[in-house]
């Protein structure tokens, strides 16, 4: 009479014990990760009041079973559904992530690892990425400060935002290239002036530049003069090409000649000459005095300032009224670049003779480049031949100009880029830069082989870029300024990457998981985390890359509750009769013994 009632009284606690596990699984049914968890029931031991019997051979009877008589229930296993996936929940907040598979977030507390599938991640204002409830650490694998690239070995804490990655590094330019059409049409290219074509770059410490290109034809339109006009800063000032210490410093090509016929004409109507150095405006009588600029100093600096005090004039304002007086239109550095022919070169004399030509700055200096003998000039009438003092400079024949750079050449046959300064083989042109200033320029070549030379109904296409041109290393030297983090992402392995503002990209570390031979032998703690046991297998501190078995990461969003609400109302039902019914054993049990108490009355 007993036996029943303490069987009923194992089956209310072992009910009671599933409408706690039930309980459970229905308050987390909206905990980020949570794992629903299970119970099954296993039968208390059995009286045995008779053991079984095996057949009598001997007396012809049969064998007989055990009689055994249950003594109740007991809770045999509470399982938790710790591979189950749940639903994702989009957040879109970046350092919220889920995990797609059966891999777990490594996180920690300081002094022990522990394991979660909450990936509701923030970061701390030391930087470091970690769990936005209790504050654990995320863990995962740092960079090879050597080879920029994720070093496997133990795990440690994620600081993605410390002051060295909120920053990238300025670089600066290496390589370029030039690209497009140089129409020999375009009125620009055919112009005096040029056409001109700017290439932006940066120096070391992430200042931007412009480098000014002019490109020229020469008369039979298959090669064209490349000269570096200037170079200025992001505040438009000019850089001088010196050195620390003021000294000249080539920085593009050597001094040629870019053949181009023409002549020069001297403006009688309006100008003459007073005197071998003196040149006089007619029609207001103002004089340049060519002895006064050249005792003033460079030419080439057109801002200087010279004369006597309270009637100083600008060197470049002098050299201007001079170009004009020739009749010249254009700037004035290209008139003061203009090439003579003092002498014909004769291709058939023995040895060859080659044509001896000075610039026009030559004949106002009065000074005879090397090697040319027989140079005209200037005298009060102006005359082309010393020896000849009534054959006046009117008109004189250029032979071209001279410039400081390289020249480019075309096909004739198709257009396409032919070389350069008559060379098939050499494609580039490089800028000395890493000689001036303060040492903080790179040399830069320049790609050129890219420019074409076609129709394009006059209009020219020709442009420069900083980097490289060739696509297994598109953009590489193109020289940056310093960039500030604008973002961070965590890609589907894992690895967290910042964006700058100056267009770069930085792996900051990988996120690392742990994974485990029986998952569901890991010991719950509060908090949605998870420790290790000697059932589930321990972490070996490492962990494991994500995708080695075909999981991934999502960011943006979360892994919800797995707890399935109907399947959990269904089990209550049950729960809810079975303890109903093992209440009514305990009564009609009470109600037996007290029909036997009634025996005696």
């Amino acid at each position: 009479m007993m036996r029943s009632l303490f069987s009923g009284v194992s089956g209310l606690k072992t009910h009671q014990t599933k409408m706690d596990v039930i309980g459970n699984n229905i308050a987390n049914v909206n905990t980020t990760g949570y794992k629903a968890s299970s119970i099954t029931f296993s039968a208390l031991m059995s009286q045995t009041t008779q053991k079984a019997s095996g057949a009598n051979a001997a007396t012809g009877t049969g064998g007989t079973n055990a009689r055994q008589i249950g003594l109740g229930v007991k809770a045999g296993a509470i399982n938790i559904n710790i591979t189950g996936q749940g639903a994702s929940q989009s957040t879109g907040n970046p350092f919220d992530v889920m995990i797609n598979g059966e891999n777990f977030f490594v996180v920690s507390d300081g002094s022990q690892n522990y394991f979660t599938r909450d990936g509701s991640f923030y970061v701390d204002g030391a930087g470091n990425l970690a769990m936005t409830s209790i504050g654990y650490n995320v863990m995962g694998w740092q960079v090879d400060p050597e080879t920029g690239n994720i070093k496997k070995d133990t795990v440690s804490a994620l600081r993605i935002m410390s002051a060295a990655n909120m920053t990238y590094p300025p670089e600066a330019t290496t390589q370029g290239y030039m690209s497009g059409i140089l129409d020999k049409n375009d009125t620009d290219v055919t112009s005096t002036n040029g056409k001109t074509v700017n290439f932006q770059f940066y120096d070391s410490l992430g200042y931007s530049y412009t480098a000014k290109f002019i490109f020229r034809q020469s008369d039979d339109r298959k090669v064209y003069g490349l000269e570096l006009d200037k170079i200025i800063d992001s505040e438009g000032k000019e850089v001088p090409f010196t050195d620390k210490q003021g000294n000249p410093v080539n920085v593009f090509g050597d001094t040629k000649l870019l053949e181009k016929d023409g002549t020069l004409q001297f403006n009688t109507n309006n100008y003459e000459w007073a005197s071998a150095t003196l040149l006089r405006n007619k029609n207001t009588g103002e004089e340049i005095d060519l002895a006064a600029l050249i005792d003033g100093g460079d030419w080439r600096d057109m801002d200087e300032m010279i004369g006597p005090a309270g009637a100083q004039v600008r060197v470049g304002d002098q050299l201007n009224k001079i170009a004009a007086a020739y009749g010249y239109e254009g700037r004035t550095e290209d008139f003061l670049n203009l090439a003579y022919l003092v002498t014909p070169g004769n291709p058939t004399a023995t040895p060859p003779t080659q044509d001896v030509t000075c610039t026009i700055e030559n004949i106002l200096l009065g000074q005879a480049p090397a090697g040319v003998t027989g140079m005209p000039t200037i005298n009060n009438a102006c005359v082309v031949n010393p020896a000849d003092a009534t054959d006046p400079i009117y008109t004189a024949q250029l032979k071209g100009s001279m410039f400081t750079g390289v020249t480019v050449s075309f096909d004739g046959k198709n257009g396409d880029f032919a070389g350069i300064d008559g060379n098939p083989a050499q494609s580039t042109i490089k800028l000395a830069l890493s000689g001036i200033g303060e040492g903080n320029f790179a040399d830069i070549t320049i790609d050129m082989s890219a420019i074409g030379n076609q129709d394009n109904k006059g209009t020219s296409t020709v442009g420069a870029t900083n980097g490289s041109n060739d696509d297994a290393t598109l953009g590489q030297g193109a020289g940056r300024r310093l960039g500030d983090m604008i973002g961070v992402s965590i890609q589907p392995n894992g690895m967290i990457y910042a964006s700058y503002d100056n267009g770069m990209t930085k792996l900051l570390g990988q996120i690392a998981t742990a994974r485990f031979a029986n998952a569901s032998g890991l010991e719950k703690q509060a908090d949605n985390l998870y420790s290790s046991t000697l059932n589930s297998g321990e972490f070996d501190g490492i962990g494991v890359d994500i995708t080695a078995n075909g999981d991934s990461m999502s960011t943006g969003q979360l892994e919800m509750s797995n707890v399935d609400l109907s399947s959990e109302f269904t089990e209550m039902i049950t729960t809810q009769r079975g303890f109903q019914a093992n209440s009514r054993i305990i009564t009609v049990s009470d109600t037996l013994l007290e029909e036997l108490t009634n025996l005696k009355r």
